[in-house]
């Protein structure tokens, strides 16, 4: 792991305190005394994975799971495989799920995974051992009314089938409840895959509307074409916006006319990223950020719009797709050029959200159509959206700063209530 990634991923931590600093003074007085609870985690647990590699040898893995606060309802969130996974960045990505579930008035509280490996260069047997085994470490605190984990960077639906298979063979039976994001055979829920993707465009047509930008015509420009941004590209090319610009790992393309984006996500699928489509030319990826566009969509990782790039960036409306993706300092650039911002705890909350639905229908063991998952989710996000711009309008702030005072006021009314045991 670099140093720079380090420090980086030491940030987002910083970003999140920063993010609570910020909105403590609009918080009623009452509630002041218990800030501190949220710039804590209630529980941060690391482990070690052993497993015994495809040639014999024995490798060990670092594990994280972190639960930022469990004031609302158990701990909800993913768990993810990456290089570069550490403590300051899982103990970020809780604490935003702490905020993104209370800002949905899910009941929820917040919580993250991880484990710090490249699972693309393990074996297939390989990752089902790691699964295995990190879900045995991290046993003793997971559990459908305690902490549900969900796919992640580098995660999907079939890790997240063998954790729910290995948790159910430790209680001696199944526990479909205890993940979400699994398999539809195994009590996964339809749309789930597209949900958040389909969120970033729910919440990006309500506030389009709020601030008098046309989505017909408008141009859109992408950064991260996995399942969320792949399908945000797909609904804002189906109501007619031009997608003229897309980034990922292997390279940025551009097309000034549009790209055709179901063409797009063909490509992707047979070379894995979009390098190479031959209906756009390639780019410096650092011209991404200064491209003629409305709608910028950042879906990749955290920490991508700099105060640098706020500067040049000549996009309407942010809608951030990802966690995390812009710095304050960037931010407070934008908001002085007059740019609007849907933040990733709104933005991208409909992961999380088809995520209830799942557990819900799990509890129940009756299972909804994708039709009927769609209206519950495009309805839960547009009533977000109403209830953080109107807070937005009262307290005259960012509806960044408006998601976190109703997010605020709901995990620590919460804890108000509750009380703390033993006194």
């Amino acid at each position: 792991m670099s140093l720079s990634y380090e420090m980086e991923n030491s940030r987002a931590w910083q970003t999140y305190l920063a993010q609570i600093n910020q909105v403590t003074p609009y918080l009623e007085e009452d509630l002041i005394p218990f800030v501190n609870t949220l710039k804590r985690p209630k529980r941060a647990l690391i482990v070690d994975v052993p497993i015994v590699m495809d040639d014999g040898s024995i490798q060990h893995f670092e594990g994280y799971r972190v639960q930022h606060n469990l004031s609302r309802g158990p701990g909800k969130g993913g768990i993810r495989y990456h290089p570069d996974v550490e403590l300051n960045e899982v103990m970020a990505l809780a604490a935003w799920m702490t905020i993104k579930t209370a800002v949905l008035n899910l009941p929820y509280g917040g919580a993250k995974g991880g484990v710090r490996v490249d699972p693309r260069k393990l074996s297939p047997r390989e990752l089902e051992r790691l699964t295995r085994r990190f879900t045995s470490e991290i046993s003793p605190i997971i559990g459908p009314q305690t902490d549900i984990p969900a796919p992640d960077v580098g995660t999907n639906a079939s890790i997240m089938g063998w954790m729910m298979d290995t948790y159910s063979s430790i209680k001696g039976h199944t526990v479909t409840g205890v993940v979400t994001g699994k398999p539809v055979h195994l009590g996964g829920s339809l749309g789930r895959v597209r949900a958040t993707g389909r969120g970033v465009f729910v919440t990006g047509l309500e506030v389009a509307k709020k601030i008098n930008l046309s989505i017909e015509g408008s141009r859109v420009a992408i950064q991260g074409f996995g399942n969320v941004g792949s399908e945000a590209a797909y609904l804002f090319h189906k109501a007619n916006a031009k997608v003229v610009c897309v980034q990922d790992h292997t390279g940025t393309i551009y097309s000034e006319q549009g790209l055709d984006v179901k063409q797009l996500q063909n490509h992707v699928a047979q070379h894995q990223g979009v390098a190479g489509f031959p209906e756009a030319s390639m780019i410096d990826d650092q011209e991404f950020w200064t491209i003629e566009m409305d709608i910028l969509i950042p879906a990749a990782l955290e920490g991508q719009i700099t105060a640098e790039r706020a500067q040049n960036l000549t996009a309407k409306l942010i809608l951030e797709g990802a966690n995390g993706p812009t710095y304050p300092e960037a931010e407070e650039i934008l908001l002085q050029r007059q740019i609007s911002i849907v933040p990733d705890v709104l933005c991208n909350a409909g992961g999380v959200t088809v995520s209830y639905f799942e557990w819900v229908q799990d509890m129940a063991s009756y299972f909804w159509t994708e039709d009927e998952i769609n209206q519950r989710l495009d309805k839960l996000m547009m009533s977000a959206v109403e209830d953080v711009w109107s807070k937005a309008q009262e307290k005259q702030c960012s509806l960044r700063t408006a998601a976190y005072i109703l997010a605020c006021e709901r995990i620590l009314k919460a804890r108000k209530e509750r009380g703390i045991f033993p006194g």
